[in-house]
């Protein structure tokens, strides 16, 4: 069961805090909780020593209360008083009230056995929303149905990229993928953490994800709808890879298109300069895809030896080309016309060296793979990102453990202390006032925040299927919490869900369709102090720092790499409470 969008209550709400600087508000998952999985929600302003009660929804029957914990105080919520109420005991399915009295707010409370059923579906289906070169039709977008944009089969090579073989101004065809972000570009850096990340969650989860229907086009072939769903994007990366084997950074526009539809937008399109980093990314995917898909010939014969092949002949260029970052700047000076889309430059590599070696090594057994992981030391691993993708190997070189050569046992071993290390630093810091594992370190609050706490879920998510231990998978449950209403702003912050989420995110289609509803399914970037975009924010604790604006790209723009942990870590959750541990 599902709370959409209740815009009256919403609106009401609004009015109350506007009016009440210290508005007494109970924020909670607005989702819903599992049956035997921790529930807490966070009350904030209140006085001490108050009582909560559950109570029917006919506010008939008081089915469960208790008092609320003593207050902490929010350190980057501008130390506002948090008390927590723990109904962790309750266990009876069903929809109830949350009562503090003196409150402003008296939410409605789901119990159920997969309260991320519908939300996890929805993220997935944001991926279809974002894709490119194809209509979306009524039967499978619903309300927001559009025609095609960028057919994208006459895209010029950039004098940044040409070559002998590909002079400037000559034509290549690189239909297909998906939107970045808000805007209508294709990034292959960011496709890459993107891909990953879902693949590695049919990886972990295939069992879960082999039967999930979504209501797309290829929903009634034999491949699971969210593999065909990364093959959408994945077809479209083997076309930016030149003859070399060199992979062009991006597929754009020399600008940004404005806030119009897709099939408005006509600006010519380009490839750009090859990079390392693009190239890498690309290799490290590639090889990924080779050992998933490669359990499917039957059913897509030649695309593992395909993805296998382009892999390695990725690797081999940037053997040739180990330093080459993409400065949009300094290209702009040299080559025409200039270009001011996204960079996504990156001049430290050693961890996508890192990650591309691994992966290779994993599909292909290769001593050249094998030797690269053994001579160089491990990279700074941290929660992963765009530009930080060590991570990405680490969680592959685990998962595969078994399968590796005894001589990366040490590495293994490494890798392992790491992860465990890492993870239990992470549930240090959950004892916070809103008792998530996110929102304790000022650092977590930046350009795409909400994407941290995702990220922080599914490294968490793998210290338990590691361990097997539950406070692990406790961490992981509340910054599902945090990301769908327990956190010092109030707001679910995927699109569509919840009865106070984003109405105004940065993201052409969502402004220009003329729909009020934004389409559904999209994590936006989440709280911000940094407020890049030189917006009006209510407030500049880091925590707050968020609006529901569609100008305030720093906060309230979407991303398919911001998407895709959230992705991993709500389905994820969904199939282990199938498995009946969320209990144990």
């Amino acid at each position: 069961m599902t709370l959409y969008k209740n815009y009256t209550l919403f609106f009401v709400t609004a009015i109350v805090v506007a009016i009440s600087g210290n508005a007494q508000q109970i924020q909670i998952n607005q989702l819903g909780y599992g049956i035997d999985a921790p529930k807490i929600a966070a009350v904030t302003n209140m006085e001490k020593g108050s009582r909560f009660y559950l109570t029917s929804l006919n506010y008939g029957d008081t089915v469960y209360s208790g008092v609320l914990l003593p207050a902490h105080t929010d350190t980057y919520a501008n130390q506002m008083p948090v008390q927590l109420a723990d109904f962790s005991t309750f266990q009876q399915p069903g929809v109830y009230h949350l009562l503090v009295p003196g409150a402003q707010n008296q939410p409605i409370v789901y119990i159920q056995s997969q309260p991320f059923y519908a939300v996890g579906k929805a993220l997935i289906k944001g991926f279809y929303y974002q894709r490119a070169s194809m209509p979306l039709l009524p039967a499978y977008a619903g309300m927001w149905r559009r025609e095609a944009g960028h057919p994208d089969t006459a895209v010029f090579i950039h004098s940044s990229a040409a070559t002998a073989q590909r002079p400037v101004g000559s034509v290549i065809v690189t239909p297909g993928g998906w939107y970045d972000a808000g805007d209508y570009n294709k990034y292959i850096v960011n496709s890459g953490i993107t891909v990953y990340t879902l693949l590695n969650a049919y990886s972990n989860f295939s069992p879960y994800f082999d039967t999930l229907h979504l209501y797309i086009p290829e929903s009634n072939n034999t491949l699971p709808d969210l593999l065909d769903e990364v093959l959408y994007n994945l077809r479209w990366m083997l076309t930016m890879q030149d003859t070399d084997g060199g992979v062009y950074h991006k597929c754009t526009n020399a600008a940004f298109d404005g806030m119009i539809m897709p099939n408005a937008a006509m600006q010519p399109r380009y490839v750009v300069q090859k990079s390392t980093a693009a190239t890498l990314d690309f290799a490290a995917v590639m090889a990924q895809a080779s050992r998933i898909f490669a359990q499917w010939n039957q059913v897509l014969p030649g695309l593992s030896d395909s993805c296998k092949k382009a892999a390695i002949h990725a690797w081999q260029w940037a053997e040739g080309h180990p330093n080459i970052d993409y400065n949009q700047v300094q290209m702009n000076a040299k080559f025409k016309p200039a270009i001011t889309t996204g960079a996504y430059g990156d001049t430290q590599l050693l961890d996508e060296w890192f990650w591309a070696a691994a992966e290779l090594a994993i599909t292909t057994e290769d001593a050249v793979y094998i030797h690269w992981l053994l001579q160089y030391k491990v990279p700074p691993v941290t929660i992963p990102s765009w530009n930080r993708v060590a991570a990405l190997g680490m969680y592959s070189l685990l998962d595969n453990r078994r399968l590796l050569p005894q001589k990366l046992g040490l590495l293994a071993d490494s890798l392992y202390r790491v992860l465990i290390q890492n993870a239990d630093a992470l549930l240090h810091h959950a004892n916070g006032a809103m008792h998530t594992v996110m929102g304790q370190c000022a650092d977590d609050f930046i350009w795409g925040s909400n994407a941290v706490a995702a990220n922080q879920g599914i490294w968490l998510l793998h210290a338990f299927m590691l361990t097997g231990q539950r406070r692990y998978l406790n961490g992981a449950l509340s910054n599902a919490d945090y990301l769908l209403g327990r956190n010092a702003s109030g707001y679910c912050y995927v699109t569509g869900f919840g009865v106070k989420s984003p109405m105004h995110p940065h993201h052409r289609p969502s402004i220009a369709d003329g729909i009020e509803p934004p389409v559904p399914g999209l994590l936006v970037g989440g709280p911000n102090p940094g407020k890049q975009d030189g917006q009006a924010y209510p407030n500049i604790f880091p925590e707050t720092a968020y609006t529901d604006n569609d100008k305030a790209y720093a906060c309230n723009e979407i991303a398919i790499n911001w998407n895709a942990p959230a992705v991993y870590l709500l389905n994820g959750l969904n199939y282990l409470a199938t498995q009946g541990v969320w209990g144990k």
